[in-house]
């Protein structure tokens, strides 16, 4: 199964998710692949793989490079990582002139699929041509909502993309759930925020809420991700039942 993790707004915890729920089901006994696929390299960087040798994720999508060789092993067992390139941010530029360019990441991940029981795709913060490639390769999206203000600006527009990709593109995509992040519960906005999103969306909330956690924003300046930095603080303790929300609803 394949999961792109998406909102094109920005400090949702798109990547935090990323990486915590990969690596909870790495702990778990899953065979886990990671792509980073946004050129901010976060994800990459949370795992602290940013020296790594080999091929990247823009080896692949933009200059067609062979998926298996942009593959690394991370310091988490049953975790592997295709890592992110600043140099995809030239996709704006090179792909729209490509043949099947909303399938090229499909394309790729299509022979490493069967290898890994979940496969995680970290978007960027828009809903350019790539996320519309994460959006076509993906069987079931995860988005992120963070529990501020301006959460519900913005779904709307991707919900509309979704169903655009949908019956143009990928008929098998849906959404797996909608997963509220940095939760704070002594704000009211917070509470607010978690009302709206499971008024709206009944069906897709997820009953695990993240909660706005010091150690889930100091582990990625560790190269780690917070199960390993701290796999007792309630972040960690968030995502592992995220993990198994994830495990059910697949």
């Amino acid at each position: 199964m394949i999961y792109a993790i998406v909102n094109q707004k920005g400090g949702v915890g798109k990547t935090t998710t990323a990486v915590n729920l990969s690596a909870c089901l790495a702990e778990a006994g899953q065979k886990v692949l990671l792509v980073d696929l946004d050129p901010q390299a976060n994800a990459t960087s949370g795992l602290g793989m940013l020296e790594a040798d080999g091929k990247t994720i823009a080896d692949v999508v933009l200059d067609g490079a062979d998926p298996r060789d942009a593959i690394v092993t991370t310091k988490i067992a049953n975790l592997d990582l295709v890592r992110g390139d600043p140099d995809l941010a030239g996709a704006a530029v090179e792909l729209p002139s490509r043949e099947r360019r909303e399938h090229l990441l499909a394309d790729s991940l299509d022979p490493l699929a069967s290898d890994y029981r979940f496969v995680f795709i970290d978007c960027p913060p828009s809903l350019d041509l790539l996320t519309v490639n994460a959006l076509t390769a993906a069987d079931r999206l995860i988005v992120p909502v963070q529990c501020e203000y301006y959460a519900l600006e913005g779904l709307s527009r991707l919900m509309e993309t979704v169903l655009h990709v949908r019956a143009g593109l990928n008929p098998r995509l849906r959404v797996s759930g909608m997963l509220m992040t940095m939760h704070d519960g002594r704000t009211k906005v917070s509470a607010d925020v978690v009302s709206e999103i499971r008024r709206h969306f009944p069906e897709l909330a997820f009953r695990t809420i993240v909660p706005r956690n010091v150690r889930l924003a100091e582990a990625p300046s560790y190269g780690e991700p917070v199960i390993r930095y701290d796999p007792h603080c309630a972040g960690s303790d968030a995502y592992f039942d995220v993990a198994k929300e994830v495990a059910e609803r697949g």
